[in-house]
């Protein structure tokens, strides 16, 4: 006999859709992530000057995005590659939301780190090596701060579901699902985009998910694609890498796009958003009929 995927995902009940739960919107300086519009998070990794920051925001709010990530710290590559300015960084990033009024989402880490994160921070990210760091989620769902949690390179949908009902389970119910794509024997791409996933995820699961493209495609020439997927795929917005002149970023440069690029990703994807607009809008009736969660941000 074949299983429900609530019979298949039975140990970890408070992610998973319900009568009671249908979805969960996470609300973060009047953005609402999983309310039905698709968000756009883009962003310098990592952040290298703050008139390179201030710019980039500028650019990218007034191409439509929503939200603003930059890393302050850098976890990848050799010791010697540059590892980001920390502290300097995070009160970098706190100036650009208040001159561009966008939120910012960073990582934390470690959990020594997350109380001086979460003063700077509207969204804390656990990235994709930290995702079963039981003291880290545990910390971040402690501070209230909305979490966006990267799937692990090479963590089953079950395991990123668990790493979720953890922080649920310590009194956080502001959970954002990331898919940052998985690592397999392909080796053309950063990784392996699992769009499988994020059809699954919003499936079974109430939380909203979200797509890393840049992460995946390890090429900016592929996230316009990848972006196009992940609309199709019902994922509730995606995180872009870009900077101004890529071929001379201190890091990651060969995967962010530039700022006409970044145009031509907002501008060539809103025929595609239009038409899930219009599916959303004839859906409308029975989503008024299924129950909504709105879990609030502790963001002062």
């Amino acid at each position: 006999m074949r299983r429900s995927w609530h019979e298949r995902f039975a140990e970890i009940p408070g992610v998973l859709r319900g009568a009671e739960l249908k979805r969960t919107v996470v609300p973060v300086l009047g953005v609402e992530i999983g309310g039905g519009e698709f968000i756009t998070m883009a962003g310098p990794c990592p952040i290298e000057t703050e008139l390179q920051l201030m710019a980039t925001a500028n650019h990218v709010r007034r191409a439509g995005a929503h939200i603003l990530c930059g890393g302050a710290f850098e976890p990848l590559g050799p010791p010697s590659a540059f590892q980001g300015l920390g502290l300097e960084d995070l009160k970098m990033l706190a100036r650009t939301r208040e001159e561009s009024g966008l939120a910012i989402v960073i990582e934390v880490m470690s959990e020594e780190d997350v109380s001086m994160v979460a003063e700077y921070a509207d969204i804390l990210q656990i990235g994709t090596r930290n995702m079963e760091n039981q003291p880290l989620l545990e910390a971040v769902a402690r501070f209230g701060r909305p979490v966006l949690l990267k799937r692990g390179l090479g963590a089953t949908i079950a395991e990123l579901l668990h790493s979720a009902q953890l922080i649920l389970d310590n009194g956080n119910l502001s959970v954002i699902l990331c898919e940052r794509g998985i690592r397999t024997f392909e080796t053309a791409m950063g990784n392996t985009f699992d769009v499988a996933a994020i059809a699954l995820l919003k499936h079974i699961s109430h939380l909203p998910v979200i797509a890393d493209l840049s992460g995946m495609a390890g090429k900016s020439d592929l996230v316009p694609a990848l972006a196009r997927i992940a609309v199709a795929a019902r994922a509730d917005g995606m995180i872009v890498a870009m900077h101004s002149n890529p071929d001379k970023a201190w890091s990651d440069g060969g995967e962010s796009l530039d700022l006409a690029g970044f145009n031509d990703l907002m501008g060539n994807l809103e025929p595609w958003l239009e038409i899930r607009r219009q599916v959303l809008r004839k859906q409308q009736p029975a989503r008024c009929e299924t129950a909504e969660v709105r879990s609030m941000s502790a963001v002062d």
